[in-house]
């Protein structure tokens, strides 16, 4: 059991002060204020939050601020005087950064770094929902996907000076960019989820990826933890690096040589999972609401993460039980057709790459439904040479999962579209169109009473609005 302790977690001592902001960033604040929170974009300003007017190639944070005071923005940290409170800095983005360190010295929190090809976030939100299970209002993360250079100190800054635990989701599309994140949140334990030919249009191979994932190892404070995917074919790669940074190496997986592994696996009430696992040699039963076997390797990992930091199994078990699913990463949600009738629309439409689709489609073989089982499937980003390759791969995915009609979205789907007629045992009603707007007109006209959709495409496609015009029924 964590040992949690009474205080704020967001409510009575403020997030920062004044002096405290300008403190850490090394600037000058033109009059005391208090922040409860951290925000860049004057979008997401709440009362009492304080704003960055960070400056980039296409915008200026600075042309907000009027907006940012009006919505109650508490102060900014800006490099021109402003009209409202303020701590005046050099540079506002070098400004994030030390406000980002500043905040991790203060804590001592556990700290817990999350990456990979698939799963990071999914990972990173049961992670949190474990650990604030045992300690509630004391576990902090990172939120939406805000893992890059701009989004890991945002979500560090945010941090209560005493929570119990952080758990920060980092990402990379090129090499070199983990390690810098991973010296920023210096974890105590550093999970790489599983390695798959994401961005690979930016390495020359994926052993490439493999080795840019293994930079979080890099951050690990002294006596900090590894956890690896035992199954993967890149695990001595993985462990070879980890074992450079720590000695304390963890490995989970299927195969009973992991240090954490699943003895057995049976479907459970509603569609998830029940999983009987090893954990370093003790055994523990659980459910995990969540479908497809790839969500019980991420259930290994944070057990394993769990223990790791001391936390309780049993409630991070409890906590698996009750996930709900996560928009644009699996959300199911029932909605009323126009035409009449009810159907399930499956939304996975942040993000592709041919490891996750493959483990979508196989998931979505074992639906049982009463009416059509329809797919839209958007094309697989940032794979470089083997576009094509991968793309036409993925036609054998969508033979296996067994639907009736397929919806193809964007230009490199003309692979899988040629690949899919092509195919003597395919079945399906396929369609290609260019974009998402188009895949909505298509499927409104088909989608009926009992009908399950899955929608899934990498993000720049914009397949969310398909998935949010279907549940307000805007189409």
């Amino acid at each position: 059991m964590c040992a949690c302790t009474g205080g704020r977690a967001g409510g009575v001592m403020p997030l920062w002060t004044s002096s405290e902001l300008a403190e850490a960033v090394g600037g000058k604040a033109n009059t005391d204020f208090d922040v409860d929170g951290v925000a860049f974009d004057s979008r997401e300003i709440g009362r009492g939050d304080l704003f960055f007017a960070l400056k980039g190639e296409q915008s200026d944070g600075h042309l907000y601020l009027e907006g940012v005071y009006k919505a109650g923005g508490a102060g900014a940290v800006v490099n021109e005087p402003a009209d409202g409170p303020h701590v005046l800095v050099s540079d506002t983005t070098n400004a994030l950064n030390q406000l980002a360190i500043a905040s991790r010295n203060r804590t001592n929190a556990k700290i817990i770094g999350v990456t990979g090809s698939v799963g990071k976030t999914g990972t990173k939100e049961a992670l949190y929902a474990a650990l604030d299970r045992c300690c509630f209002g004391k576990a902090h993360r990172s939120v939406k996907s805000y893992n890059n250079h701009v989004g890991v100190p945002l979500s560090l800054s945010r941090m209560p000076a005493n929570s119990e635990y952080g758990i920060f989701e980092m990402g990379m599309n090129h090499a070199g960019e983990l390690s810098g994140l991973t010296q920023l949140v210096r974890p105590h334990v550093a999970i790489i989820t599983a390695i798959a030919p994401a961005h690979i249009g930016n390495f020359e191979n994926i052993e490439g990826i493999a080795d840019a994932k293994a930079e979080i190892f890099e951050g690990l404070v002294d006596g900090g933890t590894a956890v690896i995917p035992y199954d993967s074919p890149h695990y001595e790669q993985l462990r070879a690096k980890a074992a450079q940074y720590t000695d304390n190496i963890i490995s989970f997986g299927f195969d009973k040589a992991a240090d954490v592994h699943a003895v057995e696996v049976v479907p459970a009430a509603g569609g998830g999972s029940l999983v009987t696992a090893k954990i370093q040699g003790r055994s523990l039963c659980f459910t995990i609401a969540e479908a497809g076997k790839h969500w019980v390797s991420n259930a290994l990992a944070i057990m394993a993460a769990v223990k790791a930091v001391g936390g309780d199994l049993a409630a991070a078990g409890l906590a698996l039980a009750e996930l709900g699913g996560i928009a644009g990463r699996g959300k199911r949600q029932e909605i009323n057709l126009n035409s009449g009738g009810k159907a399930i629309v499956i939304d996975e439409s942040y993000n592709a790459n041919p490891i996750s689709m493959k483990a979508t489609l196989a998931q979505y073989a074992t639906e049982e439904c009463r009416g059509k089982k329809i797919t839209i499937l958007g094309a697989m980003g940032e794979l470089g040479e083997k576009a094509q390759i991968f793309h036409e791969a993925l036609a054998d995915d969508i033979i296996a999962a067994d639907v009736n009609t397929v919806i193809l979205v964007g230009e490199e789907m003309a692979h899988t579209a040629a690949k899919l007629n092509d195919h003597l045992d395919c079945d399906a009603q396929i369609s290609h169109v260019a974009s998402a707007s188009e895949a909505l007109t298509e499927v409104a006209q088909i989608i009926s009473d009992e009908d399950i959709l899955l929608i899934k495409g990498s993000n720049y496609l914009g397949l969310a609005q398909v998935v949010n015009a279907l549940a307000s029924g805007e189409y």
